[in-house]
């Protein structure tokens, strides 16, 4: 397959940077507890009910959840810009300070997510530079008073009219 010259990772971050995206902590329960940031979340199927979400092959993290087969995915709200560098932070205690509840798998509920998802591991792909993978949902549930935080073009969205926002559904 050829690849277009000016296709490059720069410019492929400032164009794909335009769609806003939600922000994620994937979370398991090992002999410790273990967690990452990750920005490419999303619900995949109904039924059966599947989400996705793909972290970088060089995450130290994810080999580490991946034989547990199991985790929960913490949908950081609005006010939770410092988990999301916390848990993006190499080489320290991300847990260290940090409130959480075990959820029904025993993988960490982060305190005031906007919602958490407790899945197993369904399956797992390559996709270049990260690895897509498929989770089973076991267990869900939502905070409706709590925004989530939204990045974009490179930065964490304001939330100040988010009431305001036209709604679809529920």
């Amino acid at each position: 397959m050829d690849i277009d010259d000016g296709v490059t990772p720069a410019r492929m971050r400032a164009v794909l940077g335009t769609f806003t995206t939600g922000v994620v902590v994937v979370t398991a329960m090992g002999e410790r507890p273990l967690g990452f940031t990750c920005q490419t979340f999303a619900s995949l199927s109904l039924e059966p009910p599947l989400i996705s979400f793909s972290p970088a092959r060089t995450s130290t993290t994810w080999p580490h959840i991946r034989e547990l087969g199991r985790f929960t995915i913490n949908v950081l709200a609005h006010d939770q810009s410092e988990l999301s560098e916390r848990f993006a932070a190499a080489g320290i205690d991300r847990f260290a300070g940090v409130d959480w509840a075990p959820g029904p798998s025993g993988g960490p509920v982060l305190a005031g997510v906007s919602a958490w998802v407790d899945c197993e591991l369904e399956a797992e792909y390559e996709g270049g530079d990260h690895t897509i993978v498929v989770g089973a949902v076991r267990s869900l549930e939502r905070s409706p008073g709590r925004h989530p935080l939204i990045f974009y073009r490179g930065h964490y969205a304001p939330s100040e009219h988010w009431d305001s926002w036209p709604r679809i559904g529920n």
